[in-house]
């Protein structure tokens, strides 16, 4: 059954099935829903929280632990069912969310300034012990701006912006890289690793990895059943160690459970596969190149389907379909394809792999039915997520605040320069600007674009351009025609930073205040500033190249102006005064600055407030 059925009215779909506790998730009856069904937030009295959840348009993320479920939406507010509470869901304390990661005994949260929390339960209580500022605890002042969040089982891992990896919690097997028995537990981060590129663990692991920008895999921690690659002779790790027997291509993911690692590889021609390294006893039989099972190393993982293990395998079930994404929970497993086919394997005590509760282990994988759906055709969107005892499919289509300003920016069609004709005939317009560094080498670049444009329908060529310009995989067999050409493992931040600093000889408008001039790409401010966008884009208007003698604001207040207007960031090194926040905020009523959440005047309040 394929469920993305287009629906461009209905982008907030999420299905919920497994165990249904106080507060109830659903007005169903409690404990087991052993078929997926729509999800709806609904309690027996409604309060505050259900009023705000009301408003709210889309679910960015859905993390669930053994002590409550946590929904993280689109505006950066969060809310929490706990298990076995009677009372509605709790409010999260904090504002502008960005990521939320659970573990098995902690939880973390990451917002968009940068700044990453931990709230820690115990099972006893089951209590909220407080929420605690992990950023102001890194020693190192100028390394507490925080770009990703992780939890382990007991543990929480930081990766800064400057691509440094810290570890907090427990550390009892060396899950933070020291020596467990001098330090059993760090009150502090510590740092485990620079040059670091991404984080991978899982709610109930005690075993981390850590990627760099070489693809280079390093790991430690719990290794009792070779889950971290190195043999099960090893127990244990308590320093990073390089893993060894890395399948060839590129990491996607890698999810770890207590005892095992489930890693997504993509090939060279986009297919992806599954290696797993660790016991097969939380899923269903690993295969080796030689054919004989092996725990020892990571090897390439066949789910089977059926009622026996010889009858086929979901690689040879999926033909032309590839896997999209996949969630590892406590001792369960789902896995999304393109197509819109939902498998899942492990633990199903409690219905969470969508059929009936059983209290084994179901080795053989099983596709889920699912119900008919209104599902927008965007299928690159929808996401996997297993808990404790719980699953959710859902839809969350997130971009950063500069990816929605661009992509508007792309469907104006005024200040466009650069045209591609499609197959049917159809004019496709464009920005120089915007090509000149999204293409890793502009003048091959625009020739082999307008190569695959003529060969595309104005709907695939639409969908190659939002790509390009937001750096999101929309639609995944036209990412694989163009991704040799553009920058593609570059954020769109990073994109407008090397605009803001290399673009010299494309600024066209001028600012002039107390005799110093700021030079700006037309075609920025539009995208930014409604007071310029209208200026610009009138037919009355003066339309000279430059606004004379604005000196309401600081050199150093127009400095971070200009700095974010390009990157959506405030520049380093610019002591916040509150002379500055008032100039500021003056400021971003005159230009009509774009302002969503979060915005400029709220981050220099937090960075204000951090710096006292």
């Amino acid at each position: 059954m394929n469920l993305f059925e287009k629906n461009k009215n209905d982008k907030n779909d999420c299905l919920f099935f497994g165990s249904n506790e106080n507060p109830k998730l659903l007005k169903l009856k409690a404990e087991i829903i052993k078929n997926p069904i729509q999800f709806k937030f609904e309690n027996e009295n409604e309060n505050e929280n259900e009023k705000q959840i009301k408003q709210i348009k889309q679910i960015k993320q859905i993390a669930s632990s053994y002590f409550g479920t946590i929904f993280l939406f689109e505006n950066g507010k969060a809310i929490e069912y706990l298990k076995d509470s009677k009372q509605n869901p709790e409010k999260i304390p904090i504002e502008n969310i960005k990521k939320v990661t659970v573990g098995g005994k902690i939880e973390g949260f990451l917002t968009s300034e940068g700044i990453a929390f931990k709230k820690e339960k115990t099972i006893e209580s089951q209590k909220i012990k407080g929420y605690i500022n992990l950023s102001e605890l890194i020693e190192d002042p100028n390394d507490r701006v925080i770009q990703d969040i992780v939890c382990g089982s007991r543990s929480i891992y930081l990766l800064t912006s400057n691509q440094n990896a810290y570890g907090f919690g427990y550390n009892d097997c060396g899950q933070l890289g020291f020596d467990s028995e001098k330090l059993p537990k760090a009150e502090k981060p510590i740092l485990m690793m620079k040059n670091v590129y991404r984080i991978f663990s899982g709610i109930s692991s005690v075993h981390v990895f850590l990627l760099n920008s070489n693809q280079e895999l390093f790991g430690c921690g719990f290794n009792g059943r070779g889950q971290l690659g190195l043999g099960k002779n090893q127990l244990k790790s308590n320093e990073l160690i390089q893993i060894q027997n890395i399948p060839k291509g590129n990491i996607i993911d890698i999810q770890c459970s207590n005892y095992s690692s489930l890693m997504l590889i993509e090939e060279d021609d986009d297919r992806r596969k599954f290696y797993l390294s660790g016991s097969k006893g939380e899923f269903s039989k690993m295969i080796s190149d030689d054919g004989k099972e092996n725990s020892m190393v990571f090897n390439e993982f066949r789910l089977t389907l059926g009622e026996n293990e010889t009858e086929r395998y979901l690689d040879d079930e999926l033909g032309n379909d590839n896997i999209l994404d996949f969630s590892v929970g406590y001792n369960h497993t789902l896995v999304l394809t393109y197509g819109g086919k939902l498998f899942g394997f492990g633990g199903n005590t409690s219905g969470q792999l969508g059929s009936e509760k059983t209290n084994v282990y179901k080795f053989i994988t099983n596709e889920i039915k699912l119900p008919k759906l209104r599902f927008n055709e965007d299928t690159s969107n929808y996401h996997v997520s297993c808990g404790f005892n719980k699953s959710f499919l859902y839809y969350s289509r997130y971009f950063s605040n500069l990816e929605e300003d661009l992509i508007k920016l792309f469907q104006r069609k005024e200040f466009c320069d650069i045209s591609f004709k499609t197959i049917n005939g159809e004019i496709i317009e464009a920005h120089k600007l915007i090509l000149k560094y999204r293409l890793k080498h502009y003048e091959d670049g625009i020739e082999k674009l307008q190569e695959i444009i003529s060969k595309k329908t104005t709907k695939e060529s639409n969908q190659i351009f939002e790509m390009i310009y937001s750096n999101r995989i929309i639609n995944p067999k036209l990412y694989s025609e163009i991704k040799e050409i553009i920058n593609s493992n570059e954020k769109i931040e990073e994109t407008m930073k090397r605009i803001y600093y290399l673009n010299e000889n494309e600024n066209d408008f001028i600012i002039e205040r107390k005799e110093k001039q700021y030079k700006f790409p037309k075609l920025i401010l539009i995208m930014r500033s409604e007071l310029y966008r209208g200026m610009f884009l009138s037919v009355t208007e003066d339309k000279s190249n430059k606004v004379t003698d604005y000196s309401e604001l600081s050199n150093k207040s127009f400095q971070i102006f200009e700095y974010w207007i390009y990157s959506n960031q405030i520049k380093e090194g610019i002591q916040i005064t509150q002379e500055i926040i008032d100039e500021i905020q003056i400021g971003i009523d005159y230009f009509q600055l774009n302002q969503t959440n979060p915005n400029l005047f709220d981050l220099l309040i937090n960075k204000f407030n951090n710096q006292n």
